[in-house]
């Protein structure tokens, strides 16, 4: 254990009398402070942060963008040429759909990217005013929702698969109050896997009571179950936008691409949402067509467009993806390696693994897993963990209704799981 008196003050400090609330952002707070004070560093398994070096073929085309002067030119709104193309290209080669070019719009990030669209659904309709997130997910979509004036939803689907996932989204939708469904597969932070059968029957439900789908797909095709990374050939990154054309897909540049400091992300429209018009943004924007507001109104005024050379750099490596020159996932199952150690090292010393079962599968080896631990709740066990040296999030901030933690195998390097596995067989030991 660390030093008791250390470690307390630093929780403390926070000021939070439920600690499962504790954001991923407080928890880095007391290990940093920990971690200067006694010179012990923390296995940091908190920030979903990438830990990969990204391709040359990115950076390189980002440098011959610069060079060629793109910073002294505005970027146009609705992208260059060259990512709108490339990322049409890359939806058909990789999800086997068709999003046309002039529906492709890069964003600084999916974070912007979902910004705009709940800003724009605001004003789409004065009736459907709430956003249905099936959880857990990523905590900040909740707050961006809240900021532009949404209502939220949400439901832990842990108990909820299959036929059972579609009649619990069917209960929301009944209302009529519900302007767009939103999840993330895989899935922040269980891992878990939407199917295609499941993907069909929310399209369903999104033709049904006509509701938007918004489909994360930050960890795009890092369900290494599948092998998805072979251009124009089945399997295909599973997706809602096969089956309805009432979605939007966010693709971010963070995670499969090792591209998160550049912040670069694409929307990718099915091309009947993008030129879906709504009376109330007539009345209130001049233009109804979903994507012309979001484009013309909303990203004008939220960045006034993407950086050029970042738009080049996920140009460049979705072309080389589509033309077969570059495995895009190959690097990123250092996560599966790692999360497979991981996962041995806590069940070892006592852990569970929380959402293991993926409709009758075991859940894959990814960027994320959860874990728990007999008669202590998610915050009980993060609090005692970080005694340890051990940081993780409570699975509360998520929108989960499990009691565990969120696991995040980026940041830990090979030379800490020896660390890891001291560190919980001491837990274990003093907490059985």
């Amino acid at each position: 254990m660390l030093d008791k008196q250390i470690v307390t003050s630093a929780i403390d400090s926070l000021g939070l009398k439920d600690f499962s609330k504790a954001t991923i952002r407080e928890i880095v707070v007391v290990a940093n402070k920990v971690e200067a004070q006694t010179g012990v560093k923390y296995v940091r398994m908190e920030m979903g942060v990438p830990g990969l070096k990204p391709d040359a073929i990115g950076t390189e085309a980002e440098i011959k963008a610069l060079q060629s002067g793109v910073a002294a030119i505005y970027p146009a709104l609705d992208g260059c040429k060259e990512i709108k193309e490339q990322t049409s290209r890359f939806v058909k080669a990789f999800i086997d759909v068709d999003s046309p070019a002039s529906c492709c719009v890069p964003t600084s990030g999916s974070m912007q990217g979902a910004y705009a669209l709940f800003t724009t659904l605001k004003m789409a309709s004065d009736v459907k005013d709430t956003v249905l997130f099936i959880d857990p997910g990523f905590p900040v979509q909740k707050t961006q929702a809240q900021i532009v004036g949404l209502k939220s939803e949400s439901f832990d689907m842990f108990n909820y698969r299959g036929k059972n996932l579609i009649s619990k989204i069917e209960e929301y939708l009944k209302s009529g109050r519900i302007a767009a469904i939103l999840y993330s597969n895989p899935n922040n932070p269980s891992w878990m896997c939407l199917t295609d059968s499941e993907l069909q029957g929310i399209a369903q439900l999104a033709d049904k009571y006509d509701c938007i789908v918004i489909e994360d797909l930050a960890y795009f095709g890092m369900d290494f179950r599948k092998d998805i990374s072979h251009p124009y050939e089945a399997p295909f990154q599973p997706s809602v936008a096969k089956y309805t054309g009432n979605c939007v897909m966010m693709i971010s540049g963070s995670k499969a691409f090792s591209y998160a400091g550049q912040r670069i992300g694409v929307l990718a429209f099915r091309e009947e949402l993008f030129n879906k018009r709504y009376d109330s943004l007539v009345s209130k924007m001049g233009i109804g067509a979903f994507g012309s507001v979001l484009i013309s109104r909303v990203l004008y005024c939220l960045s006034s467009g993407t950086a050029h050379s970042a738009q080049l750099a996920l140009a460049a490596m979705f072309k080389a993806a589509c033309d077969g020159q570059y495995n895009f996932l190959n690097d990123v199952h250092e996560y599966e390696r790692r999360a497979h150690e991981m996962k041995k090292i806590f069940t070892a010393n006592g852990f569970s693994i929380l959402y293991a079962d993926d409709l009758g599968t075991p859940i894959g080896d990814g960027f994320y897993f959860t874990v728990a631990y007999p008669g202590l709740t998610g915050g009980e066990l993060m609090r005692e963990l970080l005694f340890y040296g051990v940081s993780a999030i409570p699975l509360d901030t998520t929108g989960s209704r499990q009691q565990g933690l969120r696991v995040c195998v980026s940041f830990v390097k090979n030379e800490q799981l020896t660390d890891l596995n001291e560190r919980l067989a001491e837990f274990n030991k003093n907490h059985q």
